[in-house]
């Protein structure tokens, strides 16, 4: 009876991989046939057309318009440029989908035959080139695909899907000018929500994703000395503010390792000094502009009070009044760290597992320090969420670089690519099999 029982039970397991399998090919195939269909020639439009941050107006429309022929309910304008697209599907959980769609100011030198060489207006009247530099052409590309197979899949699924196509990430202004359109007030507070980022540092084929922070916090902070101006040949009749300054630049950079634990990371730098017109004048000003990155909101009280800490007493050392000691601001272009929820991107990591075999999740460590704006969506009030990756480059591209070849571009980088085929039909896969868990009837 026990060998009979045992061997019922590994007929049923082989049958139930052997369905696993016959479903994920079946949606690889769908996902394939959708990106030769429409996402391909999609991709080169966004890619082609790219728009800086608040100034999305033809990428919103053309997303707007290729969600509404789905069968979406389309709200355009919300928060600027912002778009959110509903598809209704009885009773169950409201799940967002968030794909950002803004270019950089960086003129596109990748050498590829279909580079951008659009031009814009940026807001401070110059004309600048636009491109795509930081991969949001796939995520606006890859949530249309999302959004016609999960039309298509209406019979396997309850719910509320919400597509949010979000303009300004690379300004960290949209999703919080969307949150002040009174975002869920209007369409509904999600019971969870998804987003990715395409990232040339991963390979294709691969996805990304981790139980904690994805992203850092980031904030934007200026430090304004006032000092006394005087001659350069008479400079003990002044205080001077450069070499004040410099004093605070050197003094930041015990912050990290004289206030946080040794085994929680943070990053201050200094990105710009200003000051000074002439080689024989002392100026009686200077301005320092900071980066500073963090994991928790602990931490960032840490270093934003240690910067503070150090302006000012590198102040009093100079011998100014209290007046006139260097002044800290912050901007308000601050945001939290991405923090993933645990049991949600777990269960998505096995799901995952199951669906593209073992090996699909990257195991490298993450390197960087680069923030998002995407919590202002999830921390308040809080929203189960996950925000993972898509690897963008081809492996063969890793190979080049370690032999000595050409380094693989980062993004940014007037270099920037990303292998499109493989990182949007990933994204739609990874998206579309999450989706489907996550609202399944």
């Amino acid at each position: 009876m026990n060998l009979f029982r045992h061997a019922v039970m590994t007929l049923t397991l082989l049958l139930a991989v052997q369905t696993s399998l016959a479903a994920a090919d079946s949606l690889r195939d769908e996902v394939s046939a959708v990106y030769s269909d429409k996402l391909k020639d999609l991709f080169l439009y966004f890619h082609q057309n790219p728009e800086l941050s608040t100034m999305e107006h033809k990428t919103s429309a053309r997303l707007a318009d290729e969600l509404e022929s789905l069968g979406y309910v389309v709200h355009r304008n919300v928060g600027g440029t912002g778009i959110v697209a509903l598809l209704e599907n009885g009773d169950g959980p409201l799940v967002m989908f968030r794909a950002d769609m803004d270019g950089l100011p960086v003129e596109e030198k990748s050498g590829l035959a279909y580079a951008s060489r659009a031009k814009q207006i940026d807001p401070n009247g110059n004309e600048v080139f636009v491109m795509h530099a930081c991969g949001h052409d796939v995520h606006i590309t890859s949530l249309v695909g999302t959004a016609q197979l999960m039309a298509e899949k209406r019979d396997e699924w309850q719910g509320t899907l919400m597509l949010i196509g979000q303009p300004a990430e690379e300004r960290v202004l949209g999703a919080a000018a969307m949150r002040a359109d009174n975002l869920w007030q209007r369409f509904g507070q999600p019971d969870y929500a998804m987003a990715f980022h395409v990232t040339s540092a991963m390979p294709t084929g691969l996805l990304g994703a981790s139980v904690d922070s994805p992203y850092s916090g980031a904030d934007t902070v200026d430090i304004y000395i006032t000092g006394v101006g005087a001659h350069g040949a008479s400079p003990h009749r002044g205080v001077d503010p450069i070499v004040l300054g410099s004093q605070i630049v050197m003094g930041l950079q015990t912050v990290v390792s004289r206030t946080l634990p040794p085994r929680r990371p943070g990053v201050i730098t200094v990105g710009a000094f200003h000051s000074g017109t002439k080689h024989n004048i002392i100026s009686d000003a200077a301005h320092l502009q900071l980066t500073v990155r963090s994991e928790s909101a602990e931490d960032r009280t840490l270093l934003l009070d240690g910067i503070r800490r150090v302006a000012e007493n590198m102040g009093r050392v100079a011998g100014l009044p209290d007046e006139l000691l260097p002044k800290v601001v912050v901007s308000e272009e601050s945001v939290p760290p991405t923090l993933n929820d645990k049991a949600l991107t777990e269960r998505i990591m096995a799901l995952w597992n199951g669906h593209f075999g073992a090996g699909v999740l990257f195991s490298g460590e993450r390197l960087g320090m680069g923030a998002e704006d995407f919590p202002f969506f999830t921390v308040d009030p809080y929203i189960p969420s996950l925000y993972f990756a898509v690897g963008g480059t081809p492996p063969e591209d890793f190979a080049i670089e370690q032999s000595g070849g050409d380094p693989v571009p980062s993004h940014h980088s007037p270099l920037f690519k990303i292998e499109p085929d493989a990182s949007v039909t990933m994204g739609v896969e990874a998206s579309v099999t999450a989706l489907l868990d996550l609202l399944g009837s």
